[in-house]
């Protein structure tokens, strides 16, 4: 379980195809502070922590769904990446309930400015039956952000400029694939609507 506040822009040292699978090799200072089978957020997908590097590198393994459900195939060597651990009992939600299970891909649209922060539009597949609601939760490359305006297959979030310099968002390009965790109380509203026939 994840709030969706990026702890720290984490950097991709290596990555290496391993049968289906993907090896992720990431440059962190939380690396120092991790354990093994500890999960861990990265661009808002969880994975496992199965080994450490020192107290600077980490490993981690993305399965076959994982890279066909997610943008992890996309990351190469330098990238940045936003990191968040699991969320601690008793500590504060920040962010939104985050379960760290892409629902799907989307891609960035355009990108503004607007005299001191940024307002990202992104669209998606709307018949994988998700949605957003303005002023919901939506999460973005791991990122709990509040939605601005949505239609159907798509939405905008404002990005402060803390949150700009702080997580990935500075590195995104129009054309660009995301990873999109959708609101677990809408998903199951949506479900429940719709007579659970998916």
């Amino acid at each position: 379980m994840f709030t969706g506040i990026i702890e720290k822009l984490g950097k991709v040292a290596k990555v290496e195809k391993s049968g289906g699978n993907l090896e992720l090799y990431v440059t962190s200072d939380l690396a120092s502070d991790l354990k093994i089978d500890q999960s861990v957020a990265h661009n808002g997908i969880c994975l496992t922590v199965v080994e450490i590097f020192g107290d600077r590198t980490y490993r981690v393994t993305a399965i076959e769904e994982t890279i066909a459900k997610t943008a992890i195939g996309d990351l190469k060597e330098d990238d940045p990446i936003n990191l968040e651990r699991c969320m601690t009992m008793g500590a504060r939600l920040d962010g939104h309930i985050v379960q760290g299970h892409v629902d799907q891909i989307g891609h960035c649209t355009s990108i503004t400015e607007e005299d001191g922060s940024w307002i990202f539009s992104f669209a998606y597949d709307a018949s994988l039956g998700n949605v957003t609601v303005e002023k919901g939760s939506i999460t973005v490359n791991g990122t709990s952000l509040t939605v601005v305006d949505s239609i159907e297959g798509g939405f905008s979030v404002a990005i402060i400029p803390y949150t700009y310099e702080h997580t990935v968002f500075h590195h995104l390009k129009v054309g660009d694939r995301i990873n999109l965790e959708f609101d677990i109380i809408g998903k199951y509203v949506a479900r429940m609507l719709n007579g659970y026939q998916k």
